[in-house]
């Protein structure tokens, strides 16, 4: 593309920088509730219903904001989808400050916010494309991962800190606060959207949306290398959810909620350098290897996680299983972004949400018993695997979860292997979606979960 018909970054730039503030918001939210429902209850199980709760809608609902993306004002949906989403933690924090929320109004609170923020994902990933040109995709994909991680970076040790001297209540407020600067960002580059904006679709019927959705899911299953890569999508947020939910009871029995904190921002790090490599030194263009290899790395450093009891081997190889990650995320995205149409991209990334991301939702409702009832009672005292795992990896609260870490690991390392064996996969890299030889160079996408 002519250098003059370039689209300028600094759109992008104003919008990513208010997804940023949004995403450390959510962090102090996610880090306080998981603390403040684990003390309250000493179960994984809590703590992975809430995590539930608070991931079920937005993938039930993924579709639907896929195919308002494409139809309505994207600007206007990310505004609507973060206004509601601070709307169901204001409901959660005048329940808190009447007294102690229950389990089941956290959760509820939990839903309302994340039914909203479906509006709001679908929306932000399709305006990649109307923001900037192919040239600069690449780049945006480690921008974008990297306000990811922020919720992982920033907010833990902070969140950590803070509870030292206040409560979740604190927290709560802070993250409704952080509207006000998305929704400053937002509206300034509103200009930018202006010839993106969709047709309002006021004469459409309802089975429209439907018609729509059936198009999205089959522009997925044409391409068998794109479909793989879903479901491949799918088994990595899997076995992510399974670390997202029990990193919280693998280390508390180890220690307070301040090195807690510590402990993720120190493993989130990881993404952060990992994201950076990607969207500024990164030049390799061959996305199948860096898939690959990025899931065989990752697989081993998951493993490790779970190795030992000691904060400093779980930080450093959390560290490690991060750093991994982006590579994972960009070699499967950019791989798919490739080969969807841009008028497509939202109902598309709408359906490729809601498959892929079924794997957190099975990983959050099982993650809890499989820690509190299967692996957990095999590394307690007098335990069936106390004599033989427990000698190598420790025995006592929370040993359990290590091993579970040490399965899931393997089994990355497996989906590793498979990739590197799949033509279909291949093949996505040597064509272009009209079926030509060609290179994805340049392209990049935002991060899967």
């Amino acid at each position: 593309m002519n250098a003059m018909n370039r689209k300028p970054f600094g759109s992008f730039l104003i919008l990513w920088l208010g997804e940023l503030v949004s995403s450390i918001g959510s962090g102090l939210t996610a880090f306080g509730l998981g603390v403040y429902v684990f003390q309250q209850t000493q179960s994984a199980t809590a703590v992975s219903l809430v995590t539930l709760s608070a991931f079920l809608p937005i993938i039930l609902l993924a579709p639907v904001g896929g195919v308002m993306a494409d139809r309505y004002d994207r600007r206007l949906m990310m505004l609507l989808g973060d206004g509601g989403s601070a709307l169901g933690i204001a409901c959660l924090l005048a329940v808190m400050l009447t007294g102690e929320a229950a389990l089941w109004q956290i959760c509820t609170a939990a839903a309302l916010s994340s039914a909203f923020a479906s509006l709001t994902e679908p929306a932000y990933r399709a305006s990649i494309s109307d923001l900037l040109s192919e040239e600069d995709f690449a780049r945006a994909s480690g921008m974008v991962q990297l306000a990811g991680a922020a919720k992982f970076l920033i907010s833990p040790v902070v969140a950590g800190l803070l509870l030292q001297v206040v409560r979740i209540e604190a927290l709560l407020a802070i993250d409704m606060l952080t509207i006000i600067v998305t929704f400053m960002t937002i509206t300034f580059v509103r200009r930018s959207f202006a010839s993106a904006s969709r047709p309002t679709g006021g004469s459409r019927q309802p089975l429209r949306m439907a018609q729509e959705l059936r198009e999205g899911w089959q522009l997925i299953v044409a391409n068998r290398g794109v479909f793989y890569l879903t479901l491949l999508l799918t088994t990595v947020t899997f076995y992510m959810g399974f670390l997202e939910t029990l990193y919280t009871p693998m280390v508390l029995p180890l220690a307070d909620a301040r090195t807690l904190g510590i402990v993720q921002s120190v493993s989130a790090t990881g993404l952060l350098l990992g994201s950076l490599f990607i969207g500024v030194f990164s030049k390799d263009r061959r996305y199948v290897r860096m898939l690959s290899v990025g899931l065989l790395l990752a697989g081993l450093f998951f493993a490790l996680i779970g190795i030992s009891a000691h904060v400093a081997v779980i930080a450093s190889a959390g560290f490690l299983f991060f750093a991994a990650m982006p590579f994972v995320n960009t070699g499967a995205d950019v791989l798919i972004r490739t080969h969807i149409p841009n008028e497509a991209q939202g109902r598309a990334w709408g359906i490729i949400g809601v498959v892929s991301q079924l794997g957190y939702v099975v990983a959050y409702a099982s993650a809890g018993p499989l820690a509190d009832h299967v692996f957990n009672p095999l590394l307690a005292e007098g335990g069936s695997l106390t004599s033989t795992v427990g000698a190598w990896i420790g025995v006592g609260p929370g040993r359990g979860i290590g091993l579970l870490f040490i399965v899931s690991g393997l089994s990355v390392i497996g989906l590793g292997l498979w990739v590197m064996k799949m033509r279909s996969i291949a093949a996505l890299e040597k064509r272009t979606p009209d079926g030509r030889e060609g290179s994805t160079a340049g392209v990049g996408a935002e991060s899967c979960g």
